[in-house]
């Protein structure tokens, strides 16, 4: 393609898709610059603390790795086992030797408690490891896979998402299924699976004291619901201002130069301190309920402990209880509440997770309203570039039209001019024909074929796109014209760059086109970002090229180089060229005159001037404000 590729709109692309936003066109959510609430909509999490649909669909990710996780469970299955070895080995030590004074084996079965512990170090590890690393992988999926879905969506999509909020789901809410991947799930089964274990050792060696030490869970069940609820909340809220504070801080970084210019620090600054405030707010009150519930889970534990040593010290003097099995009882005990707090903490985990997976799946679920045809349906056209507009009515918003009823014809080779006021639906005409959106009546065609029946990648690539604003990525220079397309040789870029009289700056910086680009191509002049995207349309050869007022913000001293470039660009191609300055378009094959909507008026220069319409008011207009300007 010659400029924009599919995917992710740039902020060039940007200023496309939201160029008509007065008349109908989608407005940008601006989340958290006035420190609202977080949007039910957007941030808040709602549903189920525990949804089993979001599950299946996070185990899903799981399965490509069901193997290593196969052996973690097993690893975690013979720790779990092991685990419990040591209170009965101090049970066996206590009643069978200490207490009877037979010292022999008591060596055999301190080598044998050690020969557990070593080997419970070694489960532990290769538990550990392999959990990790498998979480890694789970992780490097889903980014993928989100990344992906960016860049089939549309750019109506990105006109109602902030950037910060898009971000805020790549990075914190996949944060957060990290730690559920890597220490959530499997880890919930090696908890449950000691609660299960400890709880018939119990019940075996003394089902009355069993009943003792459990007769709080009650109590803990009571404490966790109340811990469940109120965490939600604190989940929702927590994380929905993380994503506004995200989202008003890329645009206030992005536009800093605007902000300093008008002296609108102090305002922004006041704007994020309350965003700020709000989220430590929310990070307050999350800390009263982990202060309340961890020392409640202990202080239960305790209650449980000295129960067991007032009845079990009882039943022991009594003689009815060995006291090794109360010192086991004991021990094991202390190990059963250990699980019912890692639970509570995974309980958080899987709170987190259910908040992020829910927006985390919202996004991936967002459909691709501008698709590829099916594959194996559709040819590619491959003529000259007959670009060709019949009946078309768009909208970007219920039935507010920015184009109503738009019908012209740009032939192989020639060259068309589009003008008319602002809000007129000229920039409109380019988002129709990348198919950045899709028209609501009638059709657009490419040689013949309707775009809509063209696989987006093959459509996009016969066009060159050379806009206003040119969005340069980091990289060097010879990468910004080639766009990663090594089709494109360093001879082709070479030889682009010299066509445009781009090779005269870049001779000038210190690695030639190896030098590398500032992000947005922050160091370059206006005219040299535009004579880079001139290098990058010719180097694609694209059969039409597509210009939005690519020449209304430059210097003098490049004005010429420009106009020069331009030539060499549009020649033998097929043109459409939006313009402001309507001197840029006197010399084109056809103009096209557009107002409100509608295309009023089409022909050559001297053809409309002596009809003396609208484009005659437009000349006569323009040519009057640069008198003034040069008279002053």
């Amino acid at each position: 393609m010659g400029a924009v590729p599919p995917g992710p709109r740039s902020r060039a692309s940007g200023r496309l898709a939201g160029a008509e936003r007065g008349r109908g066109g989608p407005r940008a959510a601006s989340a958290g610059v006035r420190g609202e609430a977080p949007s039910d909509h957007d941030d808040e999490v709602l549903g189920k603390a525990y949804d089993a649909r979001l599950m299946r669909r996070l185990l899903g990710f799981m399965r490509p790795h069901r193997v290593a996780i196969g052996w973690t469970l097993a690893a975690i299955v013979g720790l779990s086992t092991l685990q419990l070895a040591p209170p009965y080995l101090t049970k066996v030590a206590i009643d069978t030797h200490i207490i009877t004074g037979e010292l022999d084996g008591l060596g055999r079965l301190a080598l044998l408690f050690l020969g557990v512990l070593v080997l419970s170090y070694g489960l532990e590890y290769a538990q550990t490891y392999i959990l990790q690393v498998t979480g890694q992988r789970i992780i490097f999926d889903l980014r993928m896979r989100i990344q992906e879905h960016l860049q089939r969506l549309d750019v109506a999509f990105y006109d109602r998402n902030p950037v910060g909020r898009l971000m805020t789901r790549v990075t914190t809410d996949v944060d957060a299924l990290n730690d559920l991947f890597a220490s959530g799930v499997v880890s919930a089964f090696r908890d449950i699976f000691m609660l299960v274990g400890i709880a018939i050792v119990l019940v075996v060696m003394d089902w009355r004291l069993a009943i003792v030490a459990l007769s709080v869970l009650p109590l803990i069940a009571l404490v966790t619901q109340w811990f469940r609820r109120h965490a939600r909340h604190s989940y929702r809220q927590v994380r929905g201002w993380v994503a506004q504070i995200n989202a008003f801080l890329q645009e206030n970084i992005t536009g800093m130069a605007t902000v300093q210019l008008f002296g609108r620090e102090e305002r922004h600054f006041d704007r994020f301190d309350t965003i700020n405030t709000s989220l430590r707010d929310a990070n307050v009150a999350s800390i009263f309920y982990y202060a309340v519930f961890y020392p409640a889970i202990e202080v239960l534990g305790a209650l449980a402990i000295a129960a067991i040593v007032w009845f079990g010290g009882g039943w022991t003097l009594q003689g009815s209880l060995e006291l090794g099995s109360l010192v086991a009882f004991v021990l094991y005990s202390q190990r059963f509440f250990r699980p019912i707090s890692d639970l509570s903490e995974k309980f958080n985990l899987l709170q987190a997770a259910m908040a992020s997976s829910e927006r985390i799946f919202a996004l991936l679920d967002t459909p691709v309203s501008v698709r590829s045809p099916a594959a194996g349906s559709v040819s590619v056209p491959s003529g000259p570039g007959h670009i060709r507009f019949e009946h078309v009515w768009f909208a970007y918003r219920d039935d507010d039209y920015v184009l109503e009823d738009v019908t012209f014809d740009v032939a192989p080779g020639q060259r068309v001019g589009v003008v008319g006021a602002t809000g007129a639906g000229k920039t409109t005409l380019i988002n129709l024909l990348m198919r950045f959106y899709d028209v609501n009546r009638g059709r657009i065609t490419i040689d013949g074929m309707d775009i809509r029946e063209v696989p987006l990648q093959a459509l996009r690539s016969r066009f060159g796109l050379v806009l206003q604003d040119v969005y340069l990525f980091s990289g060097t220079v010879a990468d910004n014209i080639r766009l990663g397309n090594e089709a494109i040789s360093d001879a082709d870029v070479r030889r682009a760059a010299d066509a445009v009289h781009a090779d005269r700056f870049i001779a000038s910086l210190p690695d030639g086109l190896n030098s590398a680009v500032a992000e947005r191509g922050a160091t370059f002049s206006v005219g040299q970002r535009q004579l880079l995207s001139f290098a990058r349309a010719l180097a694609h050869q694209p059969a039409v090229l597509v210009l939005d007022e690519a020449t209304s913000s430059i210097d003098t001293d490049t004005e010429q180089l420009i106009q020069d470039a331009l030539h060499v660009l549009m020649a033998g191609r097929t043109t459409i060229a939006i313009a402001h300055r309507l001197s840029t378009v006197q010399d084109m094959d056809a103009i096209l005159v557009f107002h409100k909507g509608r295309l009023r008026e089409q022909g050559s220069h001297q053809e409309l001037l002596a009809e003396r319409g609208l484009y005659h008011t437009l000349y006569q207009l323009q040519y009057r404000d640069q008198e003034t300007a040069v008279a002053l």
